[in-house]
């Protein structure tokens, strides 16, 4: 019984020895399966050095297009009528001199009528005007008369191209007995008020309008919160819903002085140049005024920025073999790019694409 004993701590040492033996070799076997990139994953990731920039703070505003209201012209009509027929549609892009619509008016016959008359009367002028001038040369009549025949032609005269440069500014047209309204610049149709039917007034009511639009007009909303911080001169970002992956930059030229009184917001205006005709008015813009802080910190893109159980990670590169999950603090963000407070230095490597598929893995 003594001897059984005495086997039992020489039996436990054996199994001790061996179950160390099997430890070691599971921790080789870990080690053998430590994650390595292959060619493959490298080929769908991308390794960026950080370096440090200027930390810019975007302060978010909202805003909309407008047409640059020095570049357009409203047609109001100078007589009464009634449109007979209209060329064009909103939005059409028309040049200078292009006949939009067609007006039929009484005024226009009135217009021809004295036209015609005018002439009658100066063709009678003209046969006196030679009488009394025969009858000066022969004694009979006297110089006053002459000249008063003379002030008569050309007072007429002169009616007759008052007359004919009111057909012409309204471009009436001779064959077809109506007014035609032409284009008085080239540009964008922004606003049409007529359509065939349409009774027109010389009241000043805006027939059309017709915009220059090669540059618009961003105007944004500078909330109360946010007025002492946006400055005249200050670069901004601008995006819209219809070009989602498009930014568009400009700067802020005119802050106004005076709360509007409806939305209770200041209005600032920033100037952009339009040349593909991308913007439209009545577009609405997410605008991001750029304020420069002074100070320098390690920025990285945005998309690189792994959330994990309330936390951010970027994955720092180091070898195929040993690449690292580092958590970091985020200073600010400024649209694509986010600058670090700390977790990461200058000059650091880090997988900018496809590193969730990393991150993973390293987790696994």
């Amino acid at each position: 019984m003594k001897n059984h004993f005495t086997y039992i701590p020489l039996f436990i040492s054996i199994l001790f020895l061996v179950g160390c033996k099997n430890k070691e070799e599971d921790f080789k076997s870990v080690q053998k399966e430590q994650f390595c990139l292959n060619e493959k994953t490298k080929n769908i990731i991308e390794i960026t050095t950080v370096t440090k920039e200027n930390v810019v703070e975007g302060i978010h505003l909202t805003g909309s297009i407008d047409a640059n209201p020095d570049k357009v012209i409203n047609f109001v009509s100078l007589v009464n009528g009634i449109i007979s027929n209209t060329y064009f549609s909103l939005g059409d892009s028309v040049n200078k001199g292009q006949v939009l619509a067609e007006m039929q008016s009484t005024e226009l016959s009135s217009l021809q009528a004295e036209l015609n008359s005018l002439k009658s009367q100066i063709e009678i002028a003209k046969v006196d005007l030679d009488a009394k001038e025969q009858l000066f040369k022969d004694g009979i009549s006297s110089n006053k008369e002459l000249i008063e025949a003379k002030n008569e032609l050309r007072i007429l005269e002169s009616e007759k191209q008052k007359v004919e440069n009111n057909l012409s500014l309204f471009s009436a047209s001779s064959t077809k007995n109506v007014f035609q309204i032409k284009a008085p610049t080239s540009g964008i149709i922004t606003e049409k008020n007529i359509n065939s039917g349409s009774t027109v007034t010389n009241d000043g009511t805006s027939l059309f309008s017709i915009s220059d639009l090669n540059d618009v007009w961003v105007m944004a909303n500078i909330y109360s919160t946010d007025i002492a911080h946006v400055t005249k001169g200050m670069e901004v970002e601008i995006k819209t819903i219809s070009y989602p992956d498009e930014v568009f930059t400009g700067k802020i030229d005119v802050i106004s002085q005076v709360l509007d009184q409806e939305a209770r917001v200041l209005k600032a205006r920033i100037v952009l140049n339009n040349k593909d005709f991308k913007l439209k008015p009545g577009m609405l813009a997410d605008i991001t005024a750029l304020k420069n802080l002074n100070q320098q910190e390690v920025a990285v893109p945005t998309s690189s920025i792994v959330f994990f159980n309330n936390k951010n990670y970027v994955l720092v590169y180091k070898d195929d073999c040993h690449i690292e999950v580092r958590e970091v603090e985020i200073l600010n963000k400024k649209n694509n790019t986010t600058y670090l407070k700390k977790g990461l230095s200058e000059n650091e490597k880090i997988i900018t694409k496809n590193q969730l598929l990393i991150f993973e893995s390293l987790n696994n």
